[in-house]
């Protein structure tokens, strides 16, 4: 910073007086002006050098859009005067029209995307390095354009991945049509199915299935429905009679259809009654006070709630355990859980209602997908202890050669 130079002009009268500390000057002055001026430092005129091997190229393994710029950073950066605080990147389309600012980048960094490109388009960049006070200008770049790659390398462990549980599950899919029988946990809730069937055929009273309040576009819909049919069937040969409310149109027609194709598999189309399968209303606790009214009044041997639910699965499920059925239920829902836990007989966790189907059908293709995704789980749980494990050696050691390992493994299931 300068020194600061003080002159003072005035006009006044006084005298000197000896003082505590030497002479001391009193009286009156009238200061008519005071010019201050300031010593500024010389104004750096040198400007930093220029960044060298500026290059530019198309962002790889992209859907296009994107050109990649890099730079040597200039010699005064970090090194020599050391005195520059950025680059400032410059893109024109045509060599001998003006540039243009596209951003900036603090010391240090030798690299910038630009995110905002043409297919197709010729592009032009220079790199300013700026030193707070004066730029340098690069070289310009050749002209490069931005394209979409077919294959994005960044993902190829992803496709290993998503390739080693194709190949399981086709793998299973052709033990099981070959006859093999697969090991398949039992899983209470639907190893009841049938004796909650007989309960109702013994007791001569209905059987009520709700599918839940979600539409078709709800996977846990389709597998509510899917459980449906195979539930039908065992139902069309037991001649018990079934009611399915739902409170989606196209929920409804989807039911009917799949009821009706399970008693004409079962040999009794004549046992079939389209219309105990019907639409009640939209709204959520409309359609639950008519459910409830439907189970004061016909008093059903079991109750099935298969399905997406929400606030309405506690009051459904102590309805049917004041009309005494027994109920069977199974969402995906971890907020609805407790309370089908606590008042069912049985319940279907998560993914149990979505291997309920493969369970009750017995099907190759089924059976042989679910061992397979089983195989990917596997798969999916030694990994992450794996890298539990690496990640705690190397906070632990920090060793170098568990530190590369590390990496390795986040590069893996990293999604760029």
């Amino acid at each position: 910073m300068g020194r600061p130079i003080v002159h003072m002009r005035g006009v006044g009268w006084g005298r000197w007086m000896p003082g505590a500390l030497g002479f001391m000057l009193t009286g009156t002055f009238f200061v008519s002006t005071i010019q201050a001026q300031v010593e500024s430092p010389p104004s750096d005129t040198i400007p930093p050098s220029p960044c060298t091997e500026v290059r530019a190229q198309d962002t790889p393994n992209d859907e296009g859009g994107s050109i990649t710029i890099t730079w040597r950073r200039s010699g005064d950066d970090g090194a020599g005067a050391n005195d520059v605080i950025g680059y400032e990147i410059l893109r024109t389309t045509h060599p001998d029209s003006t540039y243009g600012s596209i951003g900036f980048v603090s010391a240090g960094v030798e690299e910038y995307t630009d995110p905002s490109t043409e297919n197709g388009i010729d592009y032009y960049y220079k790199v300013l390095a700026n030193d707070g006070e004066n730029l340098s200008e690069s070289a310009p770049t050749p002209p490069v354009r931005s394209r979409p790659q077919w294959i994005n390398l960044d993902k190829k462990w992803i496709f290993l991945i998503a390739l080693i549980l194709s190949m399981s599950i086709i793998v299973y899919i052709r033990k099981a049509r070959a006859g093999q029988k697969l090991f398949i946990r039992k899983i209470a809730g639907l190893e009841a199915v049938d004796e909650a069937i007989g309960r109702a055929t013994e007791m001569g009273k209905p059987i009520l299935f709700v599918p839940g309040i979600s539409d078709m576009d709800n996977v846990q819909t389709i597998a509510g429905l899917t459980i449906l049919g195979r539930i039908a069937r065992t139902i069309a040969e037991y001649d018990t009679p079934l009611h399915v409310p739902v409170c989606r149109s196209l929920v409804m027609t989807t039911a009917r259809e799949m009821v009706k194709e399970a008693y004409l598999s079962a040999g009794r189309p004549d046992a079939y009654k389209e219309d105990k399968i019907h639409y009640l209303t939209d709204a959520q606790f409309g359609y639950v006070a008519a459910v409830d009214g439907i189970m004061v009044r016909e008093r059903p041997a079991t109750c099935f709630y298969l399905g997406a639910f929400f606030a309405e699965s506690l009051i459904l499920a102590e309805t049917g355990n004041y009309v005494g059925a027994i109920q069977i239920a199974g969402t995906a829902m971890p907020a609805q859980l407790p309370f089908f836990v606590t008042a069912c007989d049985y319940t279907l966790i998560g993914e149990e209602l979505f291997a309920a189907s493969a369970y009750l059908s017995n099907e190759p293709e089924q059976l042989g997908s679910l061992k397979g995704q089983d195989i990917g789980k596997i798969v999916a749980m030694l990994a992450i202890g794996f890298g539990v494990g690496i990640g705690t050696i190397v906070t632990l050691t920090e060793s170098k050669f568990f530190n590369t390992i590390y990496d390795f493994v986040l590069d893996i299931f990293t999604l760029r």
